[in-house]
């Protein structure tokens, strides 16, 4: 058995690496390093916490490793990178079950986790603790599990709203923390089934009237509810390695929920409060893009376009990932890169459907990092361009967000694929994107549609450029 100090210097070690694992994170080209990094802090960090002296029953330990480790390598393994968003909703719902779990444990038995006082009772700081570790940990539960259900499909896209949902929610906000409040005056069970019972409620309103277009948004910031919900068990378990890491997740969360509204020009509480998004088009959306005139082509009129170009930057967005057209973009970028041509990507924060979904497909392609770049490196350089391909994107090169005021989207900063001498938009049909607008970029003079799946489109102007 370790010492005490020894226990504490490891878990310090532990938590340097995870700070070294989510400094890594930042960048595509660092970012397996960064995986290696967290894994082995994780690693160190369970190795010690297995030879505490309060570990007793190791064979139930090993037993729930070895199942939970096989299901999750079973499933990782047949997760293709497409569905990575709604896995990672899910990968947060089991923090926050866990969280719930370990809480209602704690209150139930405080004596065991030995948080009790003399008479058997919670001591008051303790019940403080599981007070916001608990409410933290279902509403990210429930939460997540929607935001899991809406990235799959099972459950509709569309915002969900109602009227005196606001009002709803305050009301239970309220109850749970007037529930809150009580537990920690005297700790009884009843008060705290009630704060439980309506936090998980809350999980699910909360999330229901948020659409498509900020699911970034809302992943980021559940990424961040699992963080300081396990920061939060952290206490009531008394272990520093879990206050530290739940801390590090939480914070990290919240600066990337802020840096994706920001990206968005929303502040976080009309996310959370809008139901902006929806995957349906707006009323008389989809008709009035028809009313207006646009030019068509083929993917040879494309691959031509391409082929005499100097420069291209390619625009991706979830219309690729849909199609699982990352493989065949990537080699229509070898066959124009080995013709002379230069070519370059272009990816915007809220691009997918969670921050970094874009960066993380062309990783599995194999794109090259150096010719990968984030909306503010490359957006000066469209001025410059011969030809943007805008693979499945829409309300991010949108031009209405800058001329506009009218406009939902005003504001928002985009990439300014309107500025290149061409630009070819592979999309299936002119229907509006999550954020129900059309899309003033398809009726420009210099803009060509090609109506395809992307993974068809970019096969089919590989054939044309050989």
């Amino acid at each position: 058995m370790l010492s005490v100090n020894m226990v504490q210097l490891a878990y310090l070690l532990a938590s340097v690496l995870i700070i070294f694992a989510l400094k890594g994170l930042a960048s595509p080209e660092s970012a397996r390093r960064g995986n290696l990094f967290g894994m082995l802090g994780m690693g160190l960090a369970v190795l010690v916490t297995l030879q505490l002296d309060s570990v007793q029953n190791y064979a139930w330990i090993f037993a729930a490793i070895a199942f939970g480790g096989l299901i999750g390598g079973t499933v990782a393994r047949k997760i293709p990178m497409t569905h990575m968003p709604q896995t990672v909703a899910f990968m947060h719902s089991l923090v926050g079950l866990a969280a719930v779990m370990i809480a209602v444990s704690a209150a139930y038995d405080p004596v065991a986790y030995g948080i009790a006082n003399a008479a058997g009772g919670l001591y008051p700081a303790s019940r403080i603790e599981l007070f916001l570790g608990t409410f933290i940990g279902a509403i990210t539960f429930t939460a997540s599990l929607i935001a899991f259900g809406k990235l799959q499909g099972l459950l509709s896209g569309k915002p969900l709203v109602f009227a005196g949902q606001h009002l709803l929610n305050l009301i239970l906000g309220v109850v749970m923390i007037a529930a809150g409040i009580i537990f920690c005056m005297n700790g009884a069970w009843m008060p705290f089934l009630l704060m439980l019972a309506v936090a998980l409620l809350l999980g699910v309103l909360l999330i229901v009237p948020i659409g498509g277009a900020d699911m970034p948004v809302i992943v980021s910031m559940l990424n961040s509810y699992s963080g300081w919900a396990a920061a939060g068990i952290g206490f009531t378990l008394g272990n520093n390695m879990l206050i530290v890491a739940g801390a590090l997740v939480g914070s990290s969360g919240a600066i990337l929920s802020y840096i994706m509204c920001k990206a968005m020009n929303r502040s976080l509480l009309h996310v959370l409060l809008g139901g902006f998004g929806g995957d349906a088009p707006a009323a008389g959306g989809a008709a009035a893009a028809t009313d207006r005139p646009y030019k068509s082509g083929a993917a040879e009129d494309a691959a031509f376009l391409l082929a005499n170009a100097r420069s291209v930057v390619i625009v991706p967005g979830y219309g690729l990932a849909v199609a699982r057209a990352q493989h065949a973009l990537k080699e229509m970028v070898d066959v124009l890169t080995a013709q002379g041509v230069q070519v370059k990507f272009a990816i915007h924060p809220v691009a997918g459907r969670m921050p970094g979904h874009m960066n993380v497909l062309l990783a599995e392609a194999d794109v090259p990092y150096d010719i990968v770049f984030e909306m503010d490196e490359i957006n000066s350089e469209f001025s410059d361009t011969d030809v943007a391909l805008v693979i499945g994107a829409n309300d991010v090169t949108n031009p209405a967000a800058k001329s506009d005021p009218s406009s939902p989207i005003y504001g928002m900063p985009i990439l300014e694929v309107s500025k290149a001498q061409h630009v070819i938009v592979i999309k299936r049909s002119m229907a509006v994107g999550y954020a129900g607008l059309d899309n003033d970029l398809f009726y420009m003079d210099q803009t060509m549609m090609l109506f395809s799946d992307a993974k068809k489109a970019c096969e089919t102007i590989v054939q044309a450029l050989d």
